[in-house]
């Protein structure tokens, strides 16, 4: 499954309409039942990019939500401790990896076809136990001042040559780094990428705790280029448009390139799944996926929601990308297990 493919499975307006009414009838339906009936949510994507989205969601809903925010994979880990225990209603990863980490520890309930409705094959999960809320692309960020287009690398594998030593920012403990690296190990191999990590560790990567600080690290000389996900650059370019970075993809192909999804998933142990079900839809409302697009900068992932202009159209991205089944990246476990080996946890 690829991102990229999605496109392809878009909905007609009429599916959309028909979907997007069912939401209506069940927020409504919510809030005449349950009145302030609050829900516990685990959220792996920052309060500074959705916790304006969850206030609108309350305010529109009178459901109230109390969220855990922390890093993804962590939040994934501690779900699988908790187990039955957990006070989690709903878990908002910010990539599709830690969801299929969960799908196989059985911890998701299945989410109703009205929802499942709103969205292309591509962007769910096969057994519809997650489902996508937005789409985001790995990208090469770099200095416009110091990097001249013949110093571009063409594979996210040219970064361990020598003539990168030192220049190159990455973020190891980023849940969307860790999938990436995931992907790695699926396409090309457990030894491969291991390697990799060994030759990026001895040529000296230097080591950020988010994307945010790669882009400001870059503009800042500490580094030369970094490997964030596209929008974190695009926030900066929208308070100056001349800020010292930019961004491109790696050649055709390319496992840097990878398209990744933030997607969300209804814990089998909740005890407020009508409520958490809600929350699901109201993410995949117009007015939802249209903040994505707009405020966040990233892909909306139903139809007829206008993207940023800043974006590249998901179209010119087919080609780039690699195609990579996202329900093939549960194995985070691994992923983990592999960074602590080589000293990157």
């Amino acid at each position: 499954m690829s991102i990229s493919q999605a496109r392809q499975g878009a909905l007609s307006i009429r599916v959309i309409a028909k979907a997007v009414l069912v939401w209506g009838l069940v927020v409504l339906g919510i809030c005449g039942s349950v009145g302030a009936e609050e829900i516990v949510l685990y959220s792996g994507r920052s309060k500074a990019l959705v916790g304006p989205i969850v206030e609108r969601f309350t305010a529109e809903t009178g459901i109230g939500v109390r969220v855990k925010y922390g890093k993804t994979a962590q939040l994934s880990v501690m779900l699988q401790e908790e187990g039955e225990g957990s006070p989690a209603d709903v878990f908002w990863s910010q990539d599709a990896g830690a969801l299929g980490a969960l799908v196989s520890a059985e911890m998701f309930t299945a989410l109703d076809e009205q929802t499942l409705a709103l969205v292309p094959e591509t962007y769910r999960g096969a057994d519809g136990l997650w489902v996508a809320t937005s789409g985001r692309a790995r990208v090469l960020a770099y200095s416009s001042v110091r990097v001249g287009e013949d110093d571009l690398p063409g594979s996210v594998f040219d970064l361990t040559d020598a003539k990168y030593r030192g220049k190159v920012g990455w973020a190891p403990t980023n849940a969307s780094f860790q999938a990436f690296v995931t992907a790695m190990r699926k396409t090309h191999g457990q030894d491969a990428t291991k390697a990799w990590l060994v030759a990026m560790l001895a040529n000296d990567a230097q080591a950020y705790p988010k994307n945010t600080a790669i882009i400001q690290g870059i503009a800042a000389g500490e580094v030369d280029y970094g490997l964030p996900n596209h929008y974190y650059l695009l926030r900066f370019k929208t308070a100056d448009k001349h800020y010292p970075v930019e961004q491109t993809a790696f050649t055709t192909g390319d496992i840097g390139n990878l398209v990744n999804v933030a997607g969300v998933g209804v814990l089998k142990t909740s005890e407020h799944k009508e409520a958490a079900r809600a929350f699901v839809a109201y993410l995949l409302s117009s007015k939802a996926q249209q903040y994505f697009a707009s405020e966040t900068f990233e892909y909306p992932v139903v139809a007829d929601v206008i993207a940023s202009p800043r974006l590249r159209p998901l179209e010119s991205l087919r080609g780039e990308s690699p195609v990579v089944d996202l329900d093939t990246l549960e194995d985070l476990k691994g992923t983990l297990e592999l960074l602590a080996e080589v000293g990157l946890r």
